[in-house]
């Protein structure tokens, strides 16, 4: 390269049209790097105070060099400005405030010169090349790639894709999965970034899409479309499931996807080393999605709580590992599959929780409402859990339990409601004796059960609770499904998560808050005008 500068001018040409093609950029950019290269080059001979242009014809080759300097009266940079009289033996028609061309002759680049030209050229094509690798790449995330691996460095594997390097971080690849260099592997293009050091292609071999992709390129319906892959989950380089749904009711997805002889699915089991495969059709009734999720276990029966996002699976005492699954294996995988946390219990617990339940709910009744054992665990029985559900139910429904009338009914629901005012008056009296703003209990939605629960998060003014987001207010815990063992991780969530505030009540309760905010911002307005005013006067 260190000739290319000072070589003739259809060398010139032929070495941008080389390195544009060998390194599959644009010729123009090769280009651009050569004039810049000799501007720098021509600056360093010539002085860097000059602001000198160079200009590579290319077709010709022709090389121009010149400065641009101001025309002006009294010349104080003698660099970038020139007097009128010589600036008109340039150009004669040049006037005070133009700018103008000053050619230079041609240069003969030393040894250092040409250096330094070689740099800025290789720079500027390196560059064109990443933006290049990026534009290449950036639209394939999700596609299958396979490459040859350059190195293995501290556990992460570079793959060379031929115009680009990709790299498997430790936590994509295959646990014990064993990688040389020189291997073909195959893997998902998960994510391409820009950076400083040029765009950065981070494979997979671990991620659930890889195990999609696979599918797809082994089950020419999944490809077509007729059959989808609805979810998927991994516990890479063991097992691994995945819901499936046919679009054309002739064809039985989880068939298609098995394969003659289990042909298509060994094909893609051989690619993830052996890791045991799944394949449970996909419903859209939850309850139905999780028996099979849980396969092969036997579920005896599901209760799904929306509000707090999770599943309660019962099953036959002997099904209990199964359904978990060594190391909590399968309960971990269903539960992933279907986004929500699954709580596996046998018959016997079932009972257990139920009747626990009952006697709990039923001494509810029998204390606040003051009425025997054999009335509340009739309400128990009808499937009243809350004094709520007693006081603000329609009295037809109560009267229609057996042994019931309306008269029953209606004390029962003059007791509940009395019960419920005993409630609030304790609960206000307890938020009052923690210092809680009456402010707060005229926002909407606030309960006095509420209030209590934010005082004790030491939230107790308007201003307090206008700087809450949202979602800190009103958010629902969530299970960290990457953990559901023994020692389960669990977000807290939002202060006031146990009531099940929706999130336009949540907005509602804080823009209600914030009102006084507003207010304030007004009056200091109007207190500022009604003071001017009465200076003015």
């Amino acid at each position: 390269m260190a000739t290319a500068i000072s070589a003739n001018r259809a060398e010139l040409i032929a070495i941008a049209n080389s390195v544009a093609t060998e390194k599959m950029i644009d010729r123009a950019i090769v280009i651009e790097a050569m004039e810049d290269a000799i501007q720098r080059a021509a600056r360093a001979r010539y002085g860097a105070e000059n602001d000198i242009r160079a200009k590579l014809d290319p077709d010709t080759g022709d090389l121009r060099l010149w400065r641009v300097v101001e025309v002006v009266e009294v010349v104080e940079d003698y660099f970038r400005q020139v007097d009128l009289k010589s600036a008109q033996k340039l150009q004669p028609d040049a006037a005070i405030g133009d700018f103008i061309v000053d050619p230079l002759p041609p240069i003969d680049l030393g040894r250092i010169d040409a250096q330094s030209a070689k740099q800025v050229i290789f720079q500027k094509v390196r560059d064109a090349e990443r933006e290049r690798q990026h534009e290449e790449f950036k639209d394939r995330v999700g596609e299958i790639i396979t490459g040859v691996v350059k190195s293995v460095e501290f556990g992460h594997v570079v793959v060379n894709l031929g115009r680009a390097e990709g790299v498997i971080r430790r936590d994509q690849q295959i646990p014990r999965e064993v990688v040389r260099v020189g291997d073909r592997v195959r893997s998902v293009i998960l994510n391409v970034r820009r950076e400083n050091r040029g765009p950065q292609i981070f494979l997979s071999r671990a991620h659930p899409e890889f195990m999609k992709k696979l599918f797809a390129q082994e089950v020419p319906e999944i490809y077509d479309g007729i059959i989808e892959i609805k979810a998927a989950a991994r516990d890479p380089g063991s097992r691994a499931k995945i819901g499936v749904i046919s679009r054309d009711g002739s064809i039985d997805p989880v068939g298609a996807c098995v394969g003659m002889k289990g042909s298509r699915v060994q094909a893609v089991v051989q690619e993830m080393q052996g890791e045991k495969i799944d394949i449970i059709p996909w419903s859209e009734d939850t309850a139905t999605f999780v028996v099979n999720a849980l396969q092969p276990a036997t579920v005896s029966r599901v209760v799904i709580d929306e509000d707090e996002g999770r599943i309660e699976v019962v099953v036959p005492d002997d099904q209990l590992s199964l359904a978990i699954g060594r190391r909590g294996q399968n309960v971990r995988l269903a539960s992933q599959l279907t986004g929500k946390a699954i709580d596996i219990m046998t018959e016997a617990d079932a009972s257990e929780k139920r009747q626990k339940e009952f006697v709990e709910r039923s001494e509810l009744f029998q204390n606040e409402l003051d009425v025997d054992e054999t009335l509340s665990q009739l309400l128990v029985a009808e499937g009243f859990g809350e004094l709520e559900e007693v006081a603000y139910v329609s009295i037809d429904e109560l009267a229609s339990i057996e042994g019931f009338d309306d008269e029953l009914a209606q004390e029962l629901q003059s007791r509940a409601q009395e019960a419920l005012d005993r409630r609030e008056a304790s609960a206000r009296e307890e938020r009052r004796g923690m210092g809680v703003e009456d402010a707060l209990a005229e926002l909407p939605h606030l309960t006095e059960a509420m209030l209590v629960t934010l005082g004790k998060a030491g939230i107790k003014t308007l201003d307090d609770l206008a700087d809450l987001a949202t979602d800190e207010l009103i958010a629902k815990k969530r299970v960290d499904q990457r953990r559901q063992r023994k020692e389960q991780s669990e977000d807290k969530g939002g202060v006031l998560a146990e009531y099940g505030l929706s999130e336009e009540q949540g907005n509602e309760i804080i823009m209600a808050a914030r009102a006084h905010w507003f207010a304030d911002e007004e009056t200091g307005d109007n207190g500022e005008d009604a003071h001017a005013a009465e200076t003015s006067q």
